[in-house]
């Protein structure tokens, strides 16, 4: 169950509480001039808070996100239930997607690595990546859920998501990369235009 509180501007906050996680999320796509980014995760996987503080900063977004889960058990239910969050309130956050330039692209290097994210805020939930890690874990997180963590925010969101490592050595350069390279492709994909048009020829989008 979710409980959403939305505000007039673009940001929203989700409530998820499970049996298996309690997560708070509130997540400001826009700031007003003078005011500073405001960022504080922590989900209890240290290299899942670096990495949604990286999309968070990259993406010049405002995220605040607690995650309390069974860490006891392992990381799954907290990095999949954090990135289901995280997708909700950002497709709340957007409200009607109209205005906007809706398709969004970023490349982002991090020493050795390089990575892609095309992304296609289409009201069409998919994910495809190739992501190249060999570890198993990076810190704490397992290194089969950084691909589930994109998937699982492309399905909340209603986007259509591909991230791929085009090259790389260091699994933690090559996870940092890709997450930055989205944070570049969401700020593109939800860019105002100006307009007060739907960006679709069937002239609706569907929250």
């Amino acid at each position: 169950m979710s409980k959403v509180v939305q505000s007039s501007i673009r940001t929203a906050t989700v409530e998820r509480k499970t049996s298996e996680t309690s997560i708070s999320c509130t997540l400001t796509l826009d700031h007003a001039p003078g005011v500073k980014q405001d960022i504080d995760v922590k989900t209890g996987i240290g290299f899942l808070d670096h990495m949604l503080t990286a999309l968070a900063k990259h993406g010049k977004m405002s995220l605040q996100l607690k995650c309390d889960g069974d860490l006891w058990i392992d990381d799954h239910h907290s990095a999949e239930d954090t990135a289901l969050a995280l997708g909700e309130a950002f497709k709340l956050a957007l409200g009607e997607r109209r205005g906007i330039r809706r398709y969004g692209t970023g490349f982002a290097p991090l020493d050795e690595a390089l990575s892609r994210a095309v992304l296609d805020i289409s009201s069409r939930p998919y994910f495809c990546g190739d992501l190249q890690l060999k570890r198993e874990k990076i810190g704490d997180l397992s290194c089969e859920m950084i691909p589930h963590v994109f998937e699982s925010f492309a399905q909340a969101a209603g986007v259509t998501l591909h991230v791929d490592v085009i090259r790389g050595v260091n699994d933690h350069h090559k996870a940092e990369s890709a997450f930055k390279a989205l944070a570049l492709a969401i700020r593109e994909a939800i860019e105002r235009d100006g307009s007060d048009e739907v960006p679709s020829t069937k002239g609706v989008l569907a929250v």
